[in-house]
Order: C-alpha cells, then structure tokens, then sequence
C-alpha cells in the first residue's frame, strides 16, 4: 500500500475514533446526573457520617457549571467508546503484521482492554473510600470546612481513574515483550524484588494524591498482576524449549559454563 493510502486510511479510522468517542460523550451528557451523582458519592457519605462538617463543592465562577458537565461527558465518552477506538488502533496495524505476530496480537487486544476497563473500575469502586478516609483528616470544629473547587475535585477523579486503567496494562506489556523475545520468565523471576519496588514507587507518582492509601491501592493489585504476568512468561519460555526455540542452556546461571556438542 502506498503512503497516501496510508494516510487515507489512518484518517478514516481516526475520524471513526472520535465518532465514537463524541457519540459517547452525546450518552455521558444525557446520563450526567447519574454520572456526578456517582462521582460526588464520596461527599454525600461523608456529610452522613460527619453531619456538622463542611465538605462540599464549589463552582467558583458562572461557566465552571458548564466547562465541568463538558469535561466529564467527554471522560465518560473516552471510556465508553474505548473498545471502538482500541480496535481501530489494532486494525490499522494488524496488515502489516506477520500471521505470528497477528496471533499474538489478538491475545494482546483480548486482554488490554479488558483489563483497562477493569482497572477503572477498580479505581472507581475504591475510590470513595480513599476520598473518605483523606476527608476524615480535616478538623471536627466550626472553625474548619473542606470547600473544594469542582474543577480540581474532578480532575483529580478523571486522573485517579485513569492512573489505575493504564498501570492495569503492566502484564500485556511483560507478556509482549516476552513473546517476541525481550524478556524472558528467568529474567522477571529473578528481578520481582527490584520490580516491586519499582512498582511502588511508580505508583507513588502516579496517584494524583501524596497519600499511602493511594498508593497501596494501585501498587498492590499490580503487585499481583506482575506475579500473575510471570508466570504466563515462564510458561512461555517452557514452551519455547520443548519446541525447540530456544537452546537447552539458556536456563543456566551466566557463570556455568554450557554443554559442548
């Protein structure tokens, strides 16, 4: 296919994409009262179990109403619509892969997304309860009150929720890189200690709040994704040696020398 076909057709899917993404949006508009009741869920509890405290939103000017409706429609839509633009992305790539790579690429697209879409709900289900706990910390008296700017309340939302969706993908990306040979099972089997502590770190900056709650919410579900990724890669590389990929020696310490033939 030439480069102007290319390009025609990259832009035929991307207008699909937003299609889709914009149509989702359409939905999220008609439904926003469901989706900022939800959302608020945290403030409504909150205010039952705490009925003298000021926990409450604030739309500081006369479009932030408006700017904040529009910018949830078009969250929600991203989310719904996300099996539509994924499968565009795939689609787009998939005539230039070999018949292994397409095998493979199928599992990949089987599984990202599903995952994604779990770990937004994840991160939706358990984030009243992060909020909860974080607004337990403002002061019990009438000389304190939690007013915050709906602006910055919802960002950190859309923020939180996508932080967990695509750290969710972390097993697709480790199961990908060893099926075309990057990484092997040995070498994740050996590095979980290290990759641990990568994982908490990275979710340390990746949660849009400096709290460990937070952050023990996102690191350990990843923890167990990690684990759960190492084993598929080392069923991966048994594989691999019984069909005779991969060298019988690969599995020896770097200071054991290997067998002559």
């Amino acid at each position: 296919m030439p480069l102007k076909a290319h390009l025609i057709e990259f832009r035929n899917r991307l207008m699909v994409s937003a299609a889709a993404i914009v149509l989702g949006a359409i939905v999220a508009w008609i439904i926003y009262p469901t989706v900022y009741e939800q959302l608020t869920l945290p403030f409504t509890e909150y205010k039952r179990a705490n009925p003298d405290s000021v926990v409450t939103l604030n739309f500081g000017n006369a479009t932030s109403a408006f700017t904040t409706q529009l910018g949830l429609s078009l969250f929600t839509g991203v989310i719904l619509a996300s099996p539509i633009w994924v499968w565009q992305i795939w689609a787009f790539i998939l005539p230039g892969l070999t018949k292994r790579e397409k095998r493979m690429s199928i599992g990949v697209f089987a599984t990202a997304l599903p995952l994604f879409l779990g770990g937004c709900y994840f991160a939706y289900v358990t984030l009243p309860k992060a909020l909860l706990i974080l607004f337990g910390f403002t002061p019990d008296d009438d000389k304190s009150s939690n007013i915050q700017q709906a602006s910055d309340y919802f960002t950190f939302i859309t923020r939180f929720i996508l932080a967990f969706g695509l750290a969710w993908l972390l097993p697709v990306f480790l199961v990908g890189l060893c099926a075309i040979g990057v990484l092997s099972g040995k070498t994740l089997k050996k590095s979980w200690r290290v990759a641990i502590l990568l994982i908490f770190i990275a979710s340390a900056v990746i949660t849009p709040t400096p709290d460990p709650f937070t952050m023990f919410l996102l690191a350990g579900p990843l923890c167990l994704l990690y684990f759960i990724a190492l084993g598929v890669c080392l069923l991966i590389d048994r594989r691999r040696v019984e069909a005779g990929e991969e060298p019988d020696w690969s599995d020896l310490p770097d200071d054991q020398a290997s067998p002559l033939r």
